[in-house]
């Protein structure tokens, strides 16, 4: 189980890691054309939900492979679900359902993650 949970905090690290850092170093301008839904935050908002995301990705492996502070882990994890609960909410009230479904996805690894890494499985 610990192997998958380290999969599982790869691959959703490696996501979160993406989209943040493309939400930061994106000007507005081109990240509302990529992402219709920008159109609903300020370039400030924009920022810090990258920022957010950037660092929960970290939080996901970094505690791991250094060994400290392994709590933030699950932290992490939560975190981004709650992240996604947001996103969720964005694209409803935007009628985007496809967007919706992959913010279900992300929710639920980042869900599996703490549940284990909180639990049964800690670091």
């Amino acid at each position: 189980m610990n192997v998958f949970l380290w999969v599982l905090q790869g691959l959703l690290a490696a996501a979160f890691l993406l989209a943040g850092t493309g939400k930061l170093l994106s000007p507005y301008e081109a990240a509302k054309k990529r992402m219709p839904w920008v159109e609903d935050v300020s370039p400030t908002q924009l920022k810090l939900i990258g920022a957010v995301e950037a660092t929960g990705a970290l939080g996901l492996l970094l505690p791991g492979i250094t060994g400290i502070a392994e709590i933030l882990t699950p932290i992490a994890a939560t975190g981004l679900a709650v992240v996604m609960l947001g996103a969720a909410a964005l694209h409803g009230r935007r009628k985007e359902t496809k967007e919706i479904g992959v913010n279900v996805i992300l929710l639920l690894i980042a869900a599996v993650i703490a549940w284990g890494r909180f639990g049964s499985y800690p670091l």
